[in-house]
């Protein structure tokens, strides 16, 4: 691409967006088009249809949602690296957990910030991870460094997501395909672990803390 002196301009950053918000998707859509750098190329609202749409339309960078349907954006982000490590992944949340920090970063997120920050810093964390930079909200990576990593086995992890609607032993066994017995030791083990005192505590601090 050339100026109309001729000269070379550089290609705008290819952006793919997953946001569930219809509001806020087109929102941030319209704000970042606006950077003369920075072009949204593909918009998604759930999460099973990221890497459809990235191979598709092979963007420079996923800016991901967390809570979305159908996939969340950590799994999605796993799913981009082994589908097209090219695409580096940016999330862009409600919730800044440090759990989903850790999960982030391990699932290869090459960024992590919270939407309540302006659209220019969120403009210049795009640029800054196209160039090959980690950016991390600091208040957020301080809490994760302080929280240590999740206490919780990916197996207690199934367990607390299968009850997490309230679900029976017997439905959580269904669902996971464990017996009571082990499903019960395996609930034990989380409500231990979280320090509360039943099933429904353990979901909502492993959720408030990011862990599942």
């Amino acid at each position: 691409m050339s100026d109309a002196n001729g000269e070379q301009q550089a290609k705008p950053v290819r952006v793919l967006l997953a946001e569930d918000q219809g509001m806020m998707r087109g929102a941030l859509a319209l704000l970042l088009d606006l950077e003369d750098d920075i072009e949204v190329v593909a918009q998604v609202a759930a999460g099973d249809r990221i890497v459809a749409e990235a191979l598709d339309a092979r963007p420079d960078i996923a800016l991901l949602d967390i809570e979305l349907p159908g996939r969340s954006g950590l799994d999605a982000a796993a799913d981009l690296r082994e589908e097209l490590p090219s695409c580096k992944v940016l999330i862009l949340t409600t919730f800044g957990r440090p759990g989903y920090l850790r999960r982030a970063m391990e699932a290869g997120a090459a960024g992590f910030l919270v939407k309540d920050g302006p659209v220019e810093q969120l403009a210049d964390a795009i640029r800054r991870v196209l160039r090959g930079e980690r950016v991390i909200d600091p208040a957020l990576a301080a809490a994760a460094l302080s929280a240590g990593p999740s206490p919780l086995t990916p197996r207690e992890q199934d367990v607390l997501n299968a009850a997490a609607d309230g679900a029976t032993v017997a439905d959580i066994a269904r669902r996971v395909f464990l017996s009571e017995s082990t499903v019960r030791n395996y609930l034990s083990a989380a409500i231990g672990k979280t320090g509360t005192r039943n099933r429904i505590e353990a979901v909502r601090c492993a959720r408030q803390n990011g862990w599942l």
